[in-house]
């Protein structure tokens, strides 16, 4: 029998790995020096709590056997943990709180989807208890920063939505019908509003917002063309600000696309909606939003708090990484090999390899081989730099590791 990793899961080898942390390094670098602080939340959460936001389908979640009459399930995102634990476990704390996390998240994967992967890595961000202009823009231009770290932010699109506009232009579909609109509008589904039998005026409205997709300007110029009350005409002031300020400060690094369908996760986000998409389209490195009414799901007094945050998904990250020739190609090499060459010297040559990290050296001791070409050949496969030979007197000889020459 040949041992495999379960279905939906898979291992992450050494070069992985390194590859996998040069990405997260370089986040982190950017999330700490804008302030935010790692955090570290439960992989299991209860049922309730994860269902709690709305935007998560229970389908979706990989559940535990219950125990203690506790229903169980590994989390499917972070935001919803993250939330939690900010109301129950800081609600002293100063806020705004700028908080990043750095984890794996599980989901069941659904019938007919293209990948039975149930197992992900995202790096992301929570600003809790900000609201507003300001705190919109800094959550995209800190998205960009990040994507700014790892070079790619020139090869990327944001896509912004904004839910709580589409929603209430969505309000004039009677309730019956208003779900069954708005997943043909997220599927782009233009066949299927056209033989809904909808009346001419919802017809018309629903293709509407099934086109209100494209350069900022000329979106912001049919919406305002609609018959918008006090409200509506306010959130499309603001989405203009926010655009205006977010090209100023990119100087056009960043393509911006406004997309009024971007309503996936509809019932979690109540303002602005983002994706962050590969120049072609076909690939989202990361999305998020503004969700002002989840916090208060979880606190004791039902107290309201806002917040916004996005999630960058690291193997999509990977995989455009892989063709830049930006990633690790090689693990990490050791900088010396510690040669014992008898049983008197073992002691010594544990001693010497301690001695040598204290300067912060990768050091191996050699385990079995004490033919020195042996050894000389172990070292070049791993590409270790040089070899310390232990003497009887204690002492150690240095040698530096050259090729093998090829000629």
């Amino acid at each position: 029998m040949i041992y495999q990793p379960p279905a939906g899961a898979r291992d992450l080898l050494p070069l992985d790995v390194a590859q996998k942390r040069w990405i997260e390094d370089r986040l982190q670098q950017v999330f700490h020096c804008w302030g935010y602080h790692r955090i570290i939340t439960s992989t299991l959460e209860r049922l309730d709590t994860l269902m709690a936001g709305g935007a998560i389908e229970r389908s979706t979640v990989i559940q535990l056997q219950q125990l203690e009459e506790e229903s169980l399930g590994l989390r499917p995102e972070l935001t919803a943990s993250i939330a939690r634990t900010v109301v129950t476990r800081m609600a002293g704390s100063t806020f705004p709180q700028r908080l990043y996390y750095n984890a794996n998240v599980f989901r069941r994967a659904q019938e007919g989807s293209h990948t039975r992967q149930q197992e992900f890595y995202q790096a992301g961000v929570e600003l809790l208890g900000g609201s507003g202009l300001l705190a919109d823009a800094e959550v995209l231009l800190l998205l960009i920063d990040g994507l700014r770290s790892l070079g790619l932010s020139q090869g990327c699109s944001i896509v912004l939505g904004e839910a709580g506009l589409t929603r209430s232009l969505l309000s004039i579909f009677p309730e019956a019908i208003r779900e069954t609109v708005r997943r043909a509008i997220v599927a782009l589904d233009r066949i299927a509003i056209e033989t809904m039998g909808l009346p001419d005026e919802l017809r018309d409205r629903a293709l509407l917002l099934l086109d209100l997709r494209g350069k900022p300007a000329d979106v912001l110029q049919r919406i305002s063309g609609l018959l918008l009350d006090k409200t509506q005409r306010d959130v499309v002031n603001n989405l203009k600000s926010l655009i205006e300020l977010l090209q100023t400060s990119l100087q056009n690094e960043v393509a911006i696309v406004l997309d009024l369908s971007l309503i996936r996760t509809f019932d979690y986000y109540t303002g602005i909606v983002f994706e962050v998409v590969t120049a072609s389209g076909q690939t989202v490195l990361g999305q998020g939003g503004r969700y002002d009414q989840l916090l208060r799901l979880y606190h004791p007094q039902g107290q309201d708090l806002p917040g916004i945050g996005f999630s960058l998904q690291i193997e999509q990250l990977h995989q455009v990484l892989l063709s830049s020739g930006q990633l690790p190609k090689d693990t990490p090499s050791s900088d010396w090999l510690v040669v014992s060459e008898a049983p008197e010297t073992h002691a010594i040559a544990f001693s010497h390899a301690d001695k040598l990290r204290e300067s912060g050296d990768r050091v191996e001791v050699n385990l079995s081989e004490t033919d020195h070409d042996a050894v000389r050949d172990y070292a070049r496969q791993r590409r270790i730099a040089q070899i310390a030979w232990i003497q009887m007197d204690g002492s150690a000889i240095a040698e530096k590791i050259k090729e093998r020459s090829t000629s």
